[in-house]
């Protein structure tokens, strides 16, 4: 009833001694358990796990295709309506005189580094290269591949997978956790979101199957973040001459070069997450951040800098008057040759991609809420979704620009689009520079790539400590977030090396769908919530936790 106060306690049992002090036992050990089976099933019986991961994958994409297109486009539109709505968007997540902990540069640059900077290095070159290739346009033949009439087509693809609806995934749940963590003073843990559909009973079983359906889809979804990254890193150490042995005779990373990325980038991890969010986390962000805007700059200096300016005008704008109809397109195969193209591409991209960003929203928005206490909804929702996405275009069109243009006008002939994703933005700096100079900008960019790598895996095995604590946001258990950073690199290690990239895309694909009801109900408490604790505060009834 909107006449009482609503659930401010959420009681989640956690272990009092022993190794699993602190943790939710039926959460962290049942998590531990899937990981694991996971990855001894990859690992000891490939080709039975390719094939029915594969079979899966078919039925998920079969069956639920419209379900993921359907529910991103409800988050976006949620996000934005609680952003816009006077009401809901002065609301602050927190107390009156709670203050944000970080400052705006630094919450950006953690959001952004952990969000998407992996994806950004490898796809702000490849998304646009493979878009300006083929896209729907093409398939219905509006536009000509790999002519100029079709650049525009190519951005309007791009930013649709990497624009406001990537971010409003994880905006959504970290929107949904702080809202009921900081306000109601619930557990910083997924399950604290569906209270108002559930109330105390998310502290029993169906919460432990909330919190371990999170940590699973984070696990997948960060896996496959970390596979792309993984890729990028090896070639970029063959640009800088670490030797053949670290790639295969197609460019791909041999096993050993996979092995030697992983201790590294996973070393560093574990290190970084045991210091903690406002220590490690905080400064590699900050690194990072500092050098993606040092290479942003060398792009705009030496790139294709008003062409990639005319792109981002002409598919900004295209983006913005398409995107309230392409949010709700599904294409169904039909029997027919461009109906059928078109359904393939979709899930191949779109759906893919939906399932990626939900896979990987628990990790970024348990993330985003732990960092975003004290700030209202329309800061939240600007500072989560506008302004990275804007960031996001700005890059795609200024380094896939530079690519586009360079392929376009001859330069690069088919130097970058005939090379393999991880290695096109190398291919595409060795064309702008020459010899030593060239070895230097790769170098930086295999820096930026493990710093991102670092603070994408660390703020994971911290993330998903938080859940299995039941919400408990200061580092603990050493052994488990070691336990946690080399699961992690052998998901990423056993798939890379049994199926590649498709295994990991494969199994996050499948392992996105059952967090994506679990959003949908957040979607439905948060609104539940909000209008109840508008009648709360107009009636005078308490709708906030008192401090203390």
């Amino acid at each position: 009833m909107a006449d009482n106060p609503p659930l401010m306690d959420l009681d989640i049992q956690t272990a009092d001694s022993g190794f699993y002090s602190g943790f939710a036992k039926s959460v962290a050990i049942p998590s531990k358990i899937l990981v694991s089976a996971l990855i001894v099933w990859a690992i000891s019986v490939p080709d039975n796990a390719a094939a029915v991961l594969n079979a899966m994958n078919g039925a998920v994409l079969k069956s639920f295709a419209s379900w993921y297109v359907y529910v991103v486009a409800l988050f976006l539109i949620l996000c934005i309506a609680l952003a816009l709505i006077p009401a809901t968007g002065r609301l602050k997540l927190g107390l009156a005189d709670d203050r944000p902990e970080f400052s705006r540069f630094s919450w950006f640059s953690m959001m952004f580094g952990a969000g998407i900077g992996i994806g950004m290095l490898t796809f702000a070159t490849a998304e646009p290269m493979y878009h300006f290739a083929t896209n729907p346009n093409v398939i219905m033949s509006e536009t000509t591949g790999s002519s100029a009439d079709n650049v525009t087509a190519a951005y309007v693809w791009s930013f649709l997978h990497w624009g406001f609806s990537a971010w409003a995934c994880y905006a959504l749940v970290g929107l949904s956790l702080a809202y009921f963590s900081y306000r109601r003073n619930l557990p910083l843990t997924v399950r604290s979101g569906l209270t108002p559909l559930f109330g105390k009973s998310m502290s029993g079983p169906i919460g432990h199957i909330v919190d371990i359906v999170a940590v699973v889809a984070t696990i997948l979804g960060v896996a496959q973040t970390l596979g792309f990254g993984v890729e990028q890193f090896v070639a970029g150490l063959n640009r800088l001459g670490f030797g053949d042995w670290i790639v295969l005779a197609d460019g791909k990373p041999s096993a050993v070069g996979i092995v030697v990325a992983l201790i590294v980038i996973l070393g560093a991890s574990t290190l970084s997450a045991l210091s903690g969010v406002g220590k490690g986390i905080k400064w590699l962000s900050n690194l990072n951040m500092g050098l993606s805007f040092f290479l942003l700059a060398f792009f705009i200096l030496f790139g294709s800098t008003f062409f990639g300016l005319g792109a981002l005008f002409s598919g900004l704008v295209a983006y913005l008057v398409e995107l309230p109809g392409l949010l709700f397109t599904v294409w169904h195969a039909d029997g027919t040759e461009t109906g059928d193209a078109l359904a393939a591409w979709q899930g191949g991209w779109s759906v893919f991609y939906w399932a990626w960003w939900i896979a990987f929203a628990p990790f970024v928005g348990v993330f985003l809420a732990r960092i975003s206490r004290g700030r209202s909804i329309r800061e939240y929702v600007m500072g989560a979704i506008i302004v990275p996405s804007l960031m996001c275009f700005i890059w795609f069109s200024v380094v896939g620009g530079t690519a586009i243009d360079m392929t376009l006008n001859g330069t690069a002939g088919d130097a970058i689009s005939g090379a393999g994703q991880e290695s096109q933005l190398f291919v595409m700096l060795d064309l702008i520079l020459s010899g030593g100079l060239a070895w230097i900008m790769a170098a930086i960019v295999v820096v930026l790539l493990l710093t991102y790598l670092v603070t994408t895996a660390d703020s994971a095995i911290l993330i998903v400590n938080t859940i299995n604590a039941a919400g408990e946001e200061s580092p603990k258990g050493r052994l488990h977030i070691i336990f946690w950073g080399v699961a992690l690199s052998l998901v990423v290690g056993g798939l890379l090396l049994v199926g590649g990239l498709g295994a990991i895309q494969t199994a996050m694909v499948i392992g996105a769908l059952p967090f994506s009801f679990v959003m949908f109900l957040m979607c439905a408490a948060l609104i539940k919530a909000v209008i109840k604790d508008g009648i709360r505060e107009r009636n005078g009834v308490q709708s906030v936790h008192m401090d203390g």
